[in-house]
């Protein structure tokens, strides 16, 4: 079985292109503008869904936690996702709130690397975030029990129709544990795949108050 998955993935391609030029003449003082540009050039190309990204956290017992949720906004070098601060990645960002994302455009072989530290933005930025979720959203997130243990499908769509009830009942009715996370960069990689795999890496990194810029080796 092990040799017959190998051969599997001998046989797939990666790193097809053709591929976008850059310019590193034109790089940006700041990554938040350089993403900026990078994801308007995404949705022109109509890549699916590029504002999916990786948050990776630590758990408890020190492992790596990774799953892909959607980015909110971007403002200067911040970015923003949400979630139920009782959800396994809640309670993970509250014992330690470093983080990473990641997002991969496979069509543009671009892919952006994020570190930086979490932060909880309070009661009404989460309130103002869940009241945008679509209907079937707000009613999922309202059962408050994300990744707990699923014994019967029933309970679960018995408890999404409590929501449902629930939110015709009081539309602007908020789940309280719904939170806006902020991740404050400290360091961004830029990376522009290469069929040759000659691959074009930038890094961006906060010290002393300001942004360096540094190629680094494919």
């Amino acid at each position: 079985m092990s040799g017959q998955a190998g051969e599997l993935l001998h046989q797939l391609k990666s790193l097809s292109g053709p591929f976008p030029p850059w310019n590193l003449e034109q790089l940006p003082s700041q990554p938040g503008k350089l993403f900026l540009e990078w994801l308007k050039i995404a949705v022109e190309s109509n890549v699916k869904e590029p504002h999916a990204m990786t948050l990776s956290t630590v758990d408890q017992q020190g492992y790596p936690d990774a799953r892909v949720l959607i980015l909110k906004n971007i403002i200067e070098d911040t970015f923003y996702f949400a979630s139920s601060s009782k959800s396994r990645k809640g309670q993970q960002l509250k014992d330690n709130p470093k983080a990473a994302l990641t997002l991969y455009w496979p069509s543009l072989g671009r892919q952006i690397r994020i570190k930086g530290i979490a932060q909880d933005e309070g009661d009404e930025a989460g309130a103002n975030d869940f009241r945008k979720r679509k209907p079937g959203a707000r009613a999922v997130a309202m059962t408050e029990r994300q990744s707990q243990l699923l014994v019967e499908e029933d309970a679960l769509n018995r408890s999404i129709e409590v929501q449902k009830k629930r939110l015709q009942e009081d539309p602007d009715f908020v789940a309280p544990h719904w939170r806006l996370y902020a991740v404050n960069a400290q360091e961004v990689e830029f990376w522009q795949g290469d069929t040759d795999r000659k691959h074009i890496r930038v890094q961006y990194t906060w010290q002393d108050e300001q942004w360096h810029k540094n190629r680094l080796w494919p």
